[in-house]
């Protein structure tokens, strides 16, 4: 299979402060290669004074000592990341805090890691600096804002030209429109045999026989044209559709299509075609390997607004300040949530009266407990971040709110007042140091909520 989703290998430049390496140089930097065997690739060993930043993704210090108080021009002149990895466990060494300070109050950022962990962090998110700048995202979408809901779809910001224009200035991915139309008419002039060796192939992990068979092989079309279209187009990192405005285009939807790209090809998924969520999640899961999933909050300081939406009479009772708190739901549950990052998951019959009768969803969960709320910001320069607790899952008959989560934050009126968008993503654990540590690598900062 082709047009699988994979990181380019960052190019590091290991930096003396010595014109000669002295031998605790070499011996860290023999260190350092053998614990990142396969995730980047070395040149070989420079003078700070001497070294070209030309096709270097970050420059690595993996030996420090007070010469750096004298070389301050040098360290100024260096263009890319400066990683300061001075100790043996893939981590900076507790007696180069000084000269760390001494160096960011004179202008020079530098990004050290206090784990091996954070180590692999650092290293995976130089992938993705290298990555995003020969990669594409695919939007799916012919008539923006005039189909379903266009009261409520004419206000996303995603669809306008200047955030498309941002995002391709900031991190250099190419951005593609396609028609929803033409991809939809390819997937209905698919062969029948074709759907029915497929749904052999995948029945046995994928549940979902509460479907009709019309409803199963019309998802199996979408994923099968999604497929046909990643194998033919190279570096393809992330796709989305305008599904639920454009509903009309396809007799299904296509949330078990980017379950499986992603479970096949690692390719991340973007609902209603939202270019900032498909950003906000490729950056997080790339770089920290953590389970991520967008869907739509619903505070409960909004009240009838939110619960007008979802179709609910009240919210669920909560121990503590109500104020806090979040339902977060999407078509009918959670949210489109891959199975490998589940504890619960089953294809659904659809929940909204705006898509086709044959159309489907997901009913998932992922874990309780730590959760990171995460958005990347209309100006592309900036998380949000939010840690946050999930509390819980609660039910309505009726609604459109089937299987809902609810979250807990510090502080929900600031929570309300800092929001990007209704559209956030989800991650589990509590990431925000992680997230500090690998932003600036990202060229992004980091907004606490």
């Amino acid at each position: 299979m082709t047009g699988n989703v994979t990181l380019a290998r960052p190019t590091l430049l290991p930096v003396s402060l010595e014109a000669e390496p002295g031998e605790s140089f070499k011996r860290q930097l023999a260190e350092l290669q053998r614990l990142s065997t396969g995730l980047v690739d070395w040149l070989p060993p420079a003078f700070i004074g001497d070294r070209k930043d030309g096709g270097v993704t970050a420059v690595v210090v993996p030996d420090m000592s007070g010469l750096a108080y004298r070389l301050l021009k040098e360290f100024r002149q260096i263009e890319v990341p400066i990683l300061v990895i001075t100790s043996e466990f893939g981590t900076v060494s507790m007696w180069d805090w000084e000269i760390r300070d001494y160096l960011r109050r004179r202008g020079v950022d530098t990004v050290a890691p206090t784990s091996l962990e954070e180590l692999g962090d650092l290293l995976r998110a130089l992938a993705v600096r290298e990555t995003l700048p020969r990669a594409r995202m695919l939007a799916y979408l012919d008539d923006l804002g005039a189909g379903m809901q266009p009261d409520i779809f004419k206000r996303f910001y995603w669809w306008e030209e200047e955030c498309v224009a941002d995002m391709q200035s900031s991190f250099g991915v190419t951005i593609e429109h396609r028609s929803w139309r033409g991809l939809a008419s390819r997937a209905a002039s698919l062969p029948e045999q074709r759907i029915l060796e497929t749904h052999e192939r995948l029945s046995p992990g994928v549940p979902m026989s509460d479907l009709t068979w019309r409803a199963r092989a019309e998802a199996l079309r979408l994923y099968l044209a999604l497929s046909d279209e990643l194998d033919d187009t190279p570096d393809v990192i992330a796709a989305g559709i305008n599904c639920l405005n454009e509903s009309t285009t396809s007799p299904t939807t296509p949330c078990l299509a980017w379950n499986l790209l992603f479970e096949e090809r690692g390719l991340i998924w973007g609902c209603e075609a939202d270019l900032t969520s498909m950003m906000t999640k490729f950056l997080t899961w790339s770089s920290l390997r953590t389970p991520v999933m967008m869907t739509n909050l619903y505070p409960f300081l909004m009240g009838e607004a939110a619960l007008k939406h979802e179709k609910i009479p009240y919210f669920p009772q909560v121990p503590g300040r109500a104020e806090d708190h979040i339902l977060v739901a999407h078509c009918g549950f959670l949210g489109v949530v891959p199975q490998s990052f589940s504890t619960s998951w089953s294809v659904k019959p659809r929940v909204l009266e705006i898509v086709d009768p044959n159309a489907h969803a997901l009913d998932a969960r992922i874990a309780e407990g730590d959760t990171t709320i995460v958005k990347l910001t209309s100006t592309m320069d900036t998380l949000t971040v939010t840690p946050a607790e999930l509390t819980g899952y609660h039910q309505y008959a009726n609604s459109d709110c089937l299987n809902g989560a609810v979250l807990r934050v510090q502080d929900g009126y600031r929570f309300v007042e800092s929001l990007p968008s209704h559209h956030a993503v989800l991650a589990t654990g509590d990431i925000r140091r992680r997230l500090e540590l690998v932003s600036p690598i990202l060229g992004l900062r980091v907004q606490n909520i």
